[in-house]
């Protein structure tokens, strides 16, 4: 599907917008409930990436096909290890076969775990015979993507020890660390998380529990970019959000003041407003534990002629695509020049954006989405819009809601 956005006649907004459940949340909340029956859900994401999760979850003794779901290897590659008379070949798109998971298969056969390589070493699809985990000691690099971290963690209250898992070296992504730990602790399962140890203990089975799932943080990030880009006084509410959030995009809040953005907490929604513009020429952030929003703040800086020095993102070169080439690639097209190395990227200030570009996708959901706020500054064209599904199957149309021009091709 291809959309062509062209600039709104308002660009002072004032709307709603409901969003539905975290896919980080949901994700991890799944995987409980399946290690635990009687735990129940609200607000699951309607993301592809929750109902892959799901789908995966319900299979014993089959090919599970995850697609270009991530977080799904991972976790699905540590559940399926864990359970016992489980036997599945567990693989994924073309990028996801090129996507690497050695660092976990590792740490799960240190444990005990059955786990082969069914093409290429460290790299899926995998051959996964489920057994029961009696170790109950592994370590692994502090730097790594999270959700290897909290794939252990996550079925560590279902092994007959728990778990004692050592990070080496400075850790990355806290947050969605401390997101694993903070539902585990909801469910009753006793954790502690003490410099560069994590224990959880073993639970064999919990009390009846509603787990209630927060908003997509990092579906905000494009309404925060809206704003940013909008007239002075425009406003956007967002639901279903909170003050103390488990998600480490939850940092959009202070980032969004230097553009000019103040948020608003309510009971159960967040309200954006446009009170300033832009101060600076160039801003600096670390987003080693929110990297899931450097293209969001990429693309703002670009709308807004403004530059960025972007660190802390040596995990985007193995996403969905690699973000850092990518964004180099997509934002050059409007004109920009971007420096890019392994973990950071460098977007220099310009004063105009040409019109007319055609962005590509990548099969990224975040490179589409990432782009989509720029039609308030200029016309383009979004090639594979669709691949926004993934996260946030709604986000074309909740732009319309917004006035933008939004039309099929």
């Amino acid at each position: 599907m291809r959309l062509q956005l062209s600039v709104p006649h308002n660009k002072k907004i004032k709307k709603t917008i409901a969003i539905t459940g975290s896919k980080s949340e949901t994700n991890r909340s799944l995987l409980l409930q399946a290690l635990f029956s009687n735990i129940k859900i609200e607000n699951l994401s309607n993301s592809d990436d929750g109902e892959v999760m799901q789908k995966g979850l319900a299979q014993s003794h089959s090919v599970v096909d995850i697609h270009h779901a991530g977080t799904a290897m991972r976790f699905l590659t540590a559940y399926f290890a864990s359970q016992e008379g489980k036997q599945v070949a567990l693989t994924g798109s073309q990028r996801m076969q090129e996507r690497p998971i050695k660092v976990l298969v590792e740490a799960l056969q240190s444990l005990g775990a059955n786990i082969q390589y069914e093409k290429e070493e460290g790299y899926p699809p995998l051959k996964i015979t489920g057994k029961k985990l009696r170790k109950s000691q592994v370590s692994l690099p502090a730097n790594i993507s999270s959700q290897y971290i909290s794939a252990l963690l996550l079925i560590a209250p279902s092994l007959e020890n728990g778990l004692e898992l050592e990070l080496i070296g400075k850790i990355t992504s806290v947050p969605y660390i401390k997101m694993t730990l903070a539902l585990l602790n909801e469910i009753g399962v006793q954790t502690s998380f003490k410099e560069n140890k994590i224990v959880v203990k073993p639970m064999q089975e919990v009390e009846d529990t509603t787990l209630v799932v927060e908003s997509d943080w990092s579906s905000a990030s494009y309404f925060y970019s809206i704003v940013a880009m909008s007239d002075l006084g425009t406003e956007i509410r967002l639901s279903s959000y909170k003050e103390n959030s488990l998600q480490g995009d939850s940092v959009l809040a202070e980032i969004y003041k230097d553009f000019g953005v103040e948020t608003t907490f309510f009971d159960n929604s967040i309200l954006l407003k446009k009170v300033a513009e832009v101060s600076s020429d160039s801003l600096n952030y670390n987003l080693s534990n929110a990297p899931d929003i450097a293209q969001t703040i990429a693309v703002t800086c670009l709308g807004l002629g403004i530059g960025c020095h972007l660190t802390g993102l040596h995990t985007l070169p193995i996403k969905e695509t690699d973000r850092l080439a990518a964004l180099q690639v997509e934002l050059g097209k409007f004109g920009a020049t971007v420096d890019i190395d392994s973990e950071s990227l460098t977007l220099t200030a310009q004063s105009s954006l040409r019109s007319g570009v055609e962005v590509d996708t990548y099969n990224d959901h975040r490179m589409a989405m990432a782009f989509g706020p720029l039609l308030l500054k200029t016309d383009f064209v979004v090639n594979d819009a669709e691949v926004v599904s993934k996260s946030y199957p709604d986000f074309w149309n909740d732009l319309r809601l917004l006035g933008f021009g939004v039309k099929e091709l």
